[in-house]
């Protein structure tokens, strides 16, 4: 059987969600090994930060590969994602430590995701067959 095409802003969309996955699988790596190699202020938080970096990575490639099944949920999951991401971005431009070029990185990609994610394309492909249309 014939799979229906997948339009383009839609694998586009799933491309940056499994680029956003990527760097968090590098960022969990770098952590563990962190851990491993030197000793934490605070082991805790330390094994705690690095739990939930581990878990972001598996929900973007989760949510990555729904994305490319036309899942309904991806929509709410990656705009939870992409705020969360413009949260951190705003936070980079901000303080003693500021890093724009961190901020920058981060808010671009969250912003492009966002307009993809709200395209007619990618809106109809995402959207439950079985639901009527909303007018």
């Amino acid at each position: 059987m014939d799979e229906p095409r997948r339009h383009p802003l839609l694998i586009i969309l799933a491309i940056l969600v499994f680029a956003e996955c990527a760097l968090m699988s590098i960022a969990a790596v770098y952590l563990v090994v962190e851990l491993l190699i030197d000793v934490p202020a605070s082991f805790a938080s330390a094994i705690a930060l690095t739990v939930l970096v581990v878990i972001a990575a598996v929900w973007l490639g989760v949510t990555g590969v729904n994305t490319l099944r036309g899942a309904s949920w991806v929509r709410g999951a990656i705009v939870t994602w992409q705020v969360l991401q413009i949260a951190v971005a705003v936070g980079a431009f901000q303080g003693i430590f500021a890093r724009p070029d961190i901020g920058w990185a981060l808010l671009i990609p969250s912003l492009v995701v966002l307009a993809l994610l709200f395209t007619r394309p990618v809106l109809a492909a995402t959207t439950r067959r079985d639901d009527p249309p909303v007018v």
